[in-house]
């Protein structure tokens, strides 16, 4: 797989790059802000060498999911003046994804300047499972560059146009952040150093069952927590009350607790409550004595603790997923308290993207306590299970 400092060196000044890369960034639903830039700012490495060594650079990305038609809710527009904060260059926009606009712009930048092309979702070619439909789309974006740079890891499980089968039409190389997350995911995968502890979360078991699978042979400790959390204990033979259950995984997960012993641990406490609010009063209270009536929405204090102690002699951590509904303050003590024992894990730490990386920043934790947060999510995942990932297998080719 070559590189983009490779692609460079081969010499890119005045000519015109594609870049994709990965700007889906979480927008504030009544004013359209930008509320974590964590993204953009993870794809400046890239943009940058390329504008330092005189590339002519475009960008490809998505946000959100509009249904294969423009939509303004969707429009990069607040990512590209964001951007062009970052960069302290303004970052046109064009008007179409790769259409008239979008050429006439293209054809008119200068060495180190940069155009965001419109959201690639605005096209229903971008996702279509034909390949002769993406096929088309990913002509019209090759027909607007000389060279094509993946920096997008988030998207690289995506058999989409702008990911998989432009590369197919244009010379290719793996941009910085995808680079480094490779770099990193296969030390975690080939060669952790010992002890190598897992801390997962979030909402469904079922999102997870591939990773954990994938993963159990090969960590000292899996560490549950979230709302993955309930089926576990349903599968101890506990009331879980009204918490978030998947009923048809109580039986993979009494066979994931009896394969693996005491490597998977669950919280010993939690946070119940009546209802899903802020505005309700909480309860400490054993994971053994959950009321039928109540739900958790985080682990507690005690769990923190035994979580903690885990972690604190690992010399590699993989962390994916909220320990509760972080978003919700009184359920923000267990994501806030793992997300600091990761921190400060005196080897390599790795934050798996998703709401986890959203939930350090939120928290407004050090994003430099970790050795590496990943931008990934689903594709670190899949990447972790052992899944051929589309956009990596053809920069590879």
């Amino acid at each position: 797989m070559r590189s983009v400092d490779e692609l460079i060196a081969g010499g890119v000044s005045g000519r015109r790059v594609l870049l994709r890369a990965d700007l889906n960034v979480p927008l504030d639903k009544k004013t359209g802000a930008i509320t974590d830039d964590g993204r953009i700012r993870a794809s400046l490495p890239t943009i940058t060498a390329l504008r330092d060594a005189g590339a002519r650079v475009l960008i490809a990305a998505h946000l959100g999911r509009p249904k294969g038609e423009p939509d303004p809710r969707f429009s990069l527009a607040p990512v590209a003046a964001r951007l062009g904060e970052l960069l302290g260059t303004a970052v046109p926009l064009a008007a179409d994804v790769a259409g008239p606009d979008a050429s006439a712009k293209a054809a008119a930048l200068a060495d180190g300047d940069v155009l965001l092309l419109e959201n690639v979702r605005f096209e229903a070619a971008e996702t279509s499972k034909d390949d002769a439909v993406r096929g088309e789309l990913a002509d019209r974006l090759a027909g607007l560059a000389e060279l094509y740079v993946d920096d997008a890891f988030g998207a690289v499980h995506r058999k989409h146009a702008s990911v998989f089968d432009v590369a197919q039409r244009l010379p290719h190389a793996a941009g910085r952040l995808v680079a480094r997350e490779l770099e990193v995911l296969t030390r975690l995968t080939e060669s952790p150093e010992r002890p190598y502890v897992v801390v997962l979360g979030g909402s469904k078991v079922s999102d997870k069952l591939g990773v954990i699978e994938a993963l159990l042979p090969k960590v000292d400790r899996l560490l549950i927590g979230g709302g993955m959390t309930y089926t576990f204990l349903a599968a101890r033979g506990l009331e879980v009350g009204t918490s978030l259950l998947e009923a048809d995984q109580v039986e993979t997960c009494r066979r994931l607790l009896a394969e693996a012993g005491d490597r998977i641990v669950l919280p010993v406490d939690v946070v119940v409550t009546p209802e899903f609010s802020a505005d309700v009063p909480t309860r400490v209270l054993p994971a053994t004595e959950i009321p039928a009536d109540e739900m958790s929405l985080d682990i507690g204090p005690e769990s923190v603790a035994l979580f903690t102690e885990a972690l604190s002699g690992a010399h590699t951590v993989f962390w994916n997923g909220p320990m509760g509904v972080f978003e919700l303050a009184p359920f923000q003590g267990g994501t806030r308290g793992v997300a600091q024992a990761v921190g400060a894990v005196e080897g390599l730490s790795v934050v798996g993207g998703g709401d986890s990386a959203a939930s350090v920043r939120q928290l407004g934790l050090d994003e430099g306590a970790y050795g590496h947060i990943s931008t990934g999510g689903g594709a670190s995942l899949e990447y972790l299970e052992g899944r051929a990932l589309p956009g990596l297998t053809v920069l590879a080719d």
